[in-house]
């Protein structure tokens, strides 16, 4: 039989584990195309200062492509970071008194 205490438990961190993981997509959906527009219009204007029609403009879109992919991990290692795994001392792999051999 479930104890009601452990499943509120359960409860509250799948909630937390899904409250986090939609903070973590959302703050990827918006960073990544903000990075990606932000390189096309700083190579658009760099090309018409300079005259050098879509040499900085294809620069800088290649060149966010890396920095958004470090921006992605940067927030995932912090989220995980925030996600505890759950230890249980009762484990049944374990001998009695909770320690191995």
């Amino acid at each position: 039989m479930n104890d009601p205490v452990t499943q509120t438990s359960r409860q509250q961190s799948n909630t937390t584990f899904n409250m986090t993981l939609a903070a973590v997509i959302g703050q990827v959906g918006c960073l990544t195309p903000i990075i990606i527009i932000g390189a096309l219009f700083t190579g658009l204007w760099l090309d018409r200062q300079f005259e050098t029609k879509p040499l900085f403009t294809i620069l800088f879109i290649v060149g966010s492509a890396p920095v958004a992919l470090y921006v992605l991990f940067a927030i995932v290692r912090s989220a995980t970071k925030r996600i505890k795994p759950q230890i249980n001392p009762k484990s049944e792999n374990l001998p009695e008194g909770g320690r191995e051999s």
